[in-house]
């Protein structure tokens, strides 16, 4: 006796696809729940974030001081003080002129105006809290994004000194 078996030519997506259209679905929302729960990663070629700044002399933190950018524009504030025992908790800008003048350092503006400019930002200026006085400034990102590097100069760049600001936390996505 001979069994004539016939091939029967479904059409694509028939019910036997249906099982590997669910395993595929499942793979693409397990991928996409897997990319949603890693953390976002910051932009290391930003100077956005937070930053401190060191006494050169001791290398005591000196101040926290947030960097945005608004319209392709830098500014940093300071957000935080470390005073010494001895120093007011709350000092304030006394040898500032105008607006600053006495105004409470926490909140104060002291980098305005930078503009990127190939591998740095310029055209901006730094105000000095400790002798109230207002330098042309530049900011470039080094050691990876780990560091910054802020110069304030009067006329020229050379005519001036830099300091180098520890990033302690990214700008946010």
């Amino acid at each position: 006796m001979m069994i004539i078996m016939r091939h029967e030519r479904r059409p694509a997506g028939g019910p036997r696809a249906l099982p590997l259209l669910v395993a595929l679905a499942f793979q693409g929302l397990t991928a996409a729940a897997a990319l949603a729960a890693m953390p976002a990663r910051a932009d290391q070629t930003s100077p956005v974030g937070l930053w401190k700044n060191v006494n050169d002399v001791s290398g005591k933190p000196r101040a926290l001081i947030r960097l945005t950018e608004s319209n392709g524009v830098l500014q940093g504030k300071i957000e935080k003080v470390f005073p010494a025992p001895d120093q007011d908790p709350n000092p304030t800008c006394d040898k500032c002129e105008g607006a600053n003048r006495d105004a409470p350092i926490v909140g104060l503006v002291i980098l305005s105006g930078l503009s990127k400019d190939g591998d740095e930002y310029a055209g901006g200026q730094i105000l000095d809290p400790d002798n109230g006085k207002v330098y042309r400034s530049t900011v470039r990102l080094t050691d990876n994004g780990k560091k910054l590097s802020v110069r304030g100069y009067i006329g020229v760049p050379m005519l001036g000194r830099s300091q180098t600001w520890i990033r302690q936390e990214q700008g946010r996505p």
